[in-house]
């Protein structure tokens, strides 16, 4: 049976592990630690990042946009439309979310790794302030959820409960549509809503 190596925290792996179950693609999960990584993981992912969807074969598929790509082949597009247009909306969002998730652990890392007095508080603002504009448009024209959802809302459903757990508090004043986009989803696709990030 394939494998993803993932961490629980992380929402590339959320994302993946969402649009593995809704495509209907049977996986183990493997918790992984990038921090001591195994020779095993290193082999399946030379970059030591996760997360990797490892197939039968034994090969390692890693970033998790390349992930959906190939979960999406393997499911015949239950993923992705393939309608040019409307795949090209899914596609989109996907990007705009993860891009989202790549300011947030900017922020996170830079905490997490750098001393206090080494912290570069400018440059964390400016992250923040993507954050905060992309957030605002989505919470202008929130994504519709249809009974069929794409790769792009999974990857904003994992997104949101990313900020959920690190960012509390912080993101959802003035974005009330987007926090009952996230409610609706989660009533909608309750087996997803459990595969969120999770400390």
């Amino acid at each position: 049976m394939p494998k993803i190596l993932y961490s629980p925290a992380s929402p590339y792996s959320a994302k993946v592990r969402m649009a593995a179950t809704y495509a209907g693609i049977a996986y183990e999960s493997e918790v992984t630690d990038t921090n001591n990584p195994s020779q095993a993981f290193l082999g399946a992912n030379p970059l030591g990042k996760i997360p990797v969807f490892v197939t039968d074969e034994g090969e390692g598929i890693y970033d998790s946009r390349a992930i959906t790509q190939y979960l999406n082949r393997a499911s015949r597009n239950a993923l992705f439309p393939r309608n040019p247009a409307k795949r090209t909306e899914a596609e989109r969002l996907e990007a705009l979310a993860d891009g989202i998730c790549d300011c947030l652990l900017a922020h996170v890392y830079e905490r997490r790794f750098r001393p206090e007095e080494k912290i570069h508080q400018e440059w964390l603002d400016k992250q923040w302030t993507k954050v905060t504009r992309a957030l605002d448009a989505l919470n202008d024209t929130p994504p519709k959820l249809p009974k069929k959802i794409t790769g792009g809302q999974i990857a904003l459903r994992a997104t949101l409960g990313y900020l959920s757990l690190r960012f509390e508090g912080k993101w959802e004043r003035g974005r009330a549509k987007l926090v009952r986009w996230t409610k609706r989803f989660d009533e909608k696709f309750p087996e997803l809503a459990g595969l969120t990030p999770r400390a």
